[in-house]
């Protein structure tokens, strides 16, 4: 084995995988030091490899503590400990001994346990998290949930009265995209998928007393709708009165350093544009003493900013505390990025973090045959493992404070995560730390009593499934791949399809498949074999179901043994066009349409009654 696939290996650089055709894919040399490279390690030439090797397994022979591990919450880690130990509860509380006294039993929570000078993250956390009774929810899309009369964007007000509508209806949760703090000086920076800071919350989705009425057509148009909401923000922020800002001081303080830094940065980028590699390079390091400069000279406009999160805290808890009167199960159900824009907030704050010159993607698939690359900068698993896990930590920790279920995108990631590489070099998975980042999950999860989905969907690697029921995680199972609907195990969140899917009366029409055919994404050719393949399936469904209609797939979904069933808002409306066409940015307009109905009418649609009676009828 040559020095390259040797250091390869060792970093957790898969040697290749198999794609969903069944399909070896070896991972190339080019690729292997590509993402070698964005670990830090210099491997151009065999040489170079042989010495990055050499400095690796030098240090992983030197350590006596393993990097992390995971442990019972209430158990004593099994660990011997060759000298005297220190242990750092989560609390801050310290626990010593000597290397012949037995290490204690732990409570919930991320610790760290010091022998001399090595280090290793003590996860303690519950075996299994509980399953949710049976139930179901809504999930609907928040920028689409003004009608055309009033226009503008949606707001977490109307989110909260489309709440409590479906709360009326028997709703156990209403879920939305992920809210992560996005990129308002960029207001055509609109992916969801695509944030800026996921500890953070999108501003651009507040609710403003006192802002006008701009009728729309079908599609929202960001720009003047962001435009109109910040002038409305700044109006209101300037009147804030003694006991208002006693309120934000209160706030800043509490949430300490993290919140100050993300405020300078969108100052910053208010002055400079969204994206921070563009800015002065003075600027571009935020330890820099220009950025403590500029922070000091603008104490008006990181104000703003932090205040504008204090709002956004503000008014989603006040979305999880109607959820909890109305008797919900779980309330608000969020959705968590599977990545940061690699020139967002996240990423200046803290580049150490994430690799560079590499994305996350996926490899090839039916619409997508030379792969994804998602502009989304991954984290180095090392460095993930070095800190213990408390990025992740931290960002769950942040969205369960208003969720009572989370969805994690794309939870294959937490096996192993697809890069690839800038420049053109084929993709290639690196391995993930599995069991430490379900044992996260779990104690984060635990800590508020809430619901974690793990959207298990694609080229899903052996044992993950098995992994997630046994650690109580809801799989995904959606009817548009998975027709057994009356064979789906229980615990998984069961639902006909997804944001990145046609709705129900364009699947079986195939509209995604005309729109992929005018965009070029696949010949006429193979579009017409797709088509037929879709109405074969189409009509395998139905008779499955007992029907062609919703009503049916609702019925069917109502039986499953899934202990969730997520209803989408277009499916029940008749919708005939999908939120977002994965694989195009402006090409078709993603994260654009409008649902129809207002927030507040939208439980007392007739298509929307119907659904809900018969989940009722169902015993959910």
């Amino acid at each position: 084995m040559s020095s390259l696939a040797a250091l390869a290996r060792a970093s957790g650089i898969l040697p290749g995988y198999r794609d969903l055709t069944g399909t070896e894919r070896p991972t190339a040399p080019e690729t292997a030091q590509a993402l070698l490279a964005a670990m830090g390690l210099a491997a151009a030439t065999e040489a170079e490899a042989a010495a990055s090797l050499d400095a690796l397994e030098a240090a992983r022979a030197a350590r006596h503590l393993p990097d992390w591990l995971v442990l019972d919450e209430g158990r004593a880690p099994g660990l011997a400990v060759p000298a005297a130990w220190r242990i750092e509860l989560e609390t801050g509380r310290v626990i010593e001994g000597r290397a012949e006294d037995p290490l204690p039993a732990l409570p919930l929570g991320i610790h760290r346990l010091r022998v001399g000078a090595e280090e290793t993250a003590l996860l303690s956390a519950p075996p299994a998290l509980a399953l949710p009774r049976r139930g179901w929810g809504v999930v609907l899309p928040l920028y689409g949930l003004r009608d055309a009369g009033r226009g503008g964007l949606g707001d977490y007000a109307d989110l909260r009265q489309a709440l409590e509508g479906f709360a009326g209806r028997g709703a156990g949760f209403v879920g939305v995209n992920p809210i992560h703090a996005g990129f308002l000086a960029d207001p055509h920076a609109i992916s969801p998928y695509s944030p800026s800071h996921r500890r953070r919350f999108n501003v651009a989705h507040l609710a403003v007393p006192g802002e006008a009425a701009s009728p729309g057509g079908e599609l929202v148009d960001y720009p003047p709708a962001i435009a109109a909401r910040l002038a409305a923000l700044k109006a209101a922020f300037a009147g804030l009165d003694a006991a208002s800002l006693s309120e934000l001081a209160a706030f800043r303080a509490a949430r300490g350093p993290e919140l100050e830094l993300f405020a300078i940065h969108q100052a910053l980028s208010d002055r400079f544009g969204p994206y921070w590699p563009d800015w002065p390079a003075e600027y571009r390091t935020c330890a820099a003493p220009a950025v403590a400069d500029f922070a000091a000279a603008n104490g008006g406009a990181v104000a703003f900013h932090a205040w504008l999160q204090c709002l956004a805290e503000t008014q989603l808890g006040a979305i999880r505390e109607a959820g909890a009167a109305a008797g919900m199960a779980q309330g608000l159900y969020l959705d968590l990025a599977v990545g940061t824009h690699p020139a967002g907030a996240e990423t200046w704050a803290d580049p150490g973090l994430f690799a560079e010159g590499v994305s996350l993607g996926a490899p090839p698939d039916a619409f997508a045959p030379q792969g994804q690359s998602w502009g989304l900068a991954p984290m180095l698993p090392g460095v993930l493992a070095a800190r213990g896990f408390r990025p992740l930590a931290e960002i769950l920790r942040a969205q369960l404070r208003f969720a009572g279920l989370l969805r994690i995108d794309h939870i294959l990631g937490f096996e192993r995560t697809f890069w690839v590489p800038e420049g053109g070099a084929p993709g290639g998975y690196v391995k993930m730390p599995r069991a430490a980042l379900l044992a996260v999950a779990r104690i984060e999860a635990a800590r508020e009593g809430a619901v974690i989905v793990g959207e298990d969907l694609g080229n899903v690697p052996e044992g993950l499934r098995e992994d997630l029921a046994a650690s109580g995680l809801l799989g995904c199972r959606l009817a548009m791949f998975d027709p057994g609907i009356a064979s789906w195990p229980e615990p998984v969140l069961g639902s006909f399809g997804s944001h990145d899917l046609p709705p129900f009366a364009a699947w079986g029409a195939g509209h995604d498949i005309d729109w992929h055919r005018r965009l070029g994404h696949i010949p006429p050719e193979r579009a017409e074999a797709l088509a037929a393949e879709r109405a074969g399936q189409a009509q395998a469904l139905g008779v499955r179901i007992g029907g062609a209609g919703v009503d049916a797939l609702h019925a069917a979904l109502a039986a499953s043994p899934a202990r969730l069933i997520a209803l989408q808002t277009e499916d029940m409306l008749g919708a005939t066009e999908q939120a977002n066409l994965p694989g195009t940015v402006d090409s078709h307009p993603n994260w654009r349409r409008r649902i129809g109905p207002a927030a507040a009418d939208l439980a007392d649609c007739e298509p929307v009654r119907r659904a809900a009676r018969i989940m009722v009828r169902a015993g959910r």
